[in-house]
């Protein structure tokens, strides 16, 4: 069993975004980059209309957990269902189980407010939202560090574009390569910059889960989903799936 390749090649690029998400959690224990949140956040909040606001809202529901997983989960299944084989559903699961064990202990672990903490419940005095490691706030108001959002957005999109050009071609359709790179780009990015702009992230808990989201997914697009060993009980139902590698 080989892995499959990516892009950059090699593991570097994966230590490096390691590292740069260790870099920037060391950086906010330490008190650097409030000036440049507080910056971000302060600008946002002056430079959004009613109007914009409800914009960047609707671009911002692309980056939902929970309807991204149910997507994700429901093609894998059709996928399945039409090529008579159980590996369809393996990218989604383990994406799943990727995300829950990273994204949500990290938000626990370092338990940092939103920028809205000062001015809804919990209401901190502003200075108070921007540290990290606040564990005597009640969890639901320390889980802004890493953006759940933007690394969920990242990975999620990037599955259905695995399973999108299987799926459709099973129909005799074919996906333009230019299609999967909007899928796998366009919402991550708008996810981003909305999240941001609209107060719920500070600028580093985006960045980080840019960082995180990246390298999960450098970690899924390793996975040579047709050569995984399985039970050979499922007879027919283990079969390679076309384009899913």
């Amino acid at each position: 069993m080989r892995l499959r390749p990516v892009r950059p090649a090699g593991w570097w690029c994966d230590g490096l975004l390691l590292a740069a998400l260790v870099a920037l959690t060391v950086a906010l224990t330490t008190g650097h980059l409030f000036g440049l949140d507080r910056a971000v956040a302060d600008w946002s909040a002056a430079h959004r209309p009613t109007a914009a606001r409800w914009v960047a809202m609707a671009f911002n529901l692309l980056g939902q957990g929970t309807p991204l997983t149910l997507l994700a989960a429901g093609l894998g299944v059709l996928l399945a269902w039409r090529v008579r084989s159980v590996r369809a559903v393996l990218p989604p699961v383990t994406a799943f189980v990727l995300t829950f064990f990273t994204i949500g202990p990290l938000k626990v672990w370092t338990a940092r407010p939103a920028p809205s903490a000062s001015v809804k419940e919990p209401f901190l005095p502003p200075e108070q939202t921007l540290p990290l490691f606040q564990h005597e706030l009640p969890v639901r108001f320390a889980q802004s560090y890493p953006s759940g959002h933007v690394a969920n957005a990242i990975v999620w999109y990037g599955v259905l574009a695995l399973l999108l050009v299987p799926l459709l071609r099973s129909v005799g359709r074919t996906v333009p390569a230019g299609l999967v790179t909007v899928v796998r780009v366009v919402p991550p990015t708008a996810v981003f910059c909305t999240t941001v702009y609209l107060g719920w992230h500070w600028l580093t808990d985006s960045v980080a889960g840019l960082l995180l989201g990246l390298l999960l997914d450098r970690l899924l697009r390793r996975v040579p989903w047709n050569g995984l060993p399985l039970p050979a009980r499922l007879g027919g139902w283990a079969r390679p799936v076309d384009q899913l590698d």
